[in-house]
């Protein structure tokens, strides 16, 4: 009977530990699926005919790519959306991702819902280096403004680059004109629990993380291009 006891106290266990490590698992891969989506937005947005400028990511310091972001409102405007944020080292290579959110609200004549794949380029990591510390809202703590376009655009001619992020936004194949105003940025910590086995925060993240991952290696591929 004791015996039985153990036995099945045992595989009780071992069930468990299975179930645990497949759920690990199945949140890993879709973290992993929302690195893709990043990589396919850069794609997406390198063969429009008014594209982000290579000279403008060469020069950038960091990056969010937030893919289908909701766009919603009917005068009082809301949005949401969960993507990625990367920095570039001293040495010039970008660092894992953090995955983040974007939440918020805008007021002005919007009617509808849409999806949006969109990307915010900074001058300067410091920011991003900060954000675990809390939310960061744009046009509040962080000056936005609409990214210069088109392969041949110059950012250091057409742009004084007096704001800290420039935002490029594309609806179904076509650059759409959104209000980010108001929007906060926070560090998305499930997320990042579901992707590291041993996340500890965005800094570390940015500077020390090394992970293991495919999609990973094939967004900072697609990000070194551009230098």
């Amino acid at each position: 009977m004791l015996i039985a006891k153990l036995k099945g106290s045992f595989f009780g266990v071992m069930l468990l530990m299975c179930l645990c490590s497949t759920a690990n698992v199945s949140a890993q891969v879709k973290e992993e699926e929302k690195v893709k989506a990043a990589t396919a937005v850069l794609n997406d947005f390198n063969e429009m005919q008014e594209n982000i400028p290579a000279q403008l990511l060469n020069m950038s310091k960091g990056i969010i790519i937030v893919p289908k972001m909701i766009n919603a409102g009917l005068m009082l405007g809301g949005k949401y959306g969960r993507g990625l944020a990367m920095v570039k080292k001293e040495n010039g290579e970008w660092s894992d991702p953090v995955f983040i959110t974007i939440t918020g609200g805008s007021i002005g004549a919007q009617i509808g819902v849409q999806s949006v794949d969109l990307v915010l380029v900074f001058k300067n990591s410091k920011t991003l280096m900060e954000i675990g510390k809390g939310s960061f809202t744009l046009g509040g703590d962080l000056s936005v403004a609409a990214g210069p376009m088109g392969r041949s655009s110059s950012a250091q001619t057409d742009y004084k680059l007096e704001a800290e992020v420039y935002s490029y936004s594309r609806s179904k194949g076509l650059f759409a004109g959104i209000t980010l105003n108001g929007a906060a940025l926070a560090v998305d910590n499930k997320a990042n629990n579901d992707f590291y086995d041993d996340w500890t925060d965005a800094n570390t993240t940015f500077k020390k993380s090394k992970i293991a991952s495919k999609p990973v290696d094939d967004l900072r591929t697609r990000l070194d291009e551009f230098n």
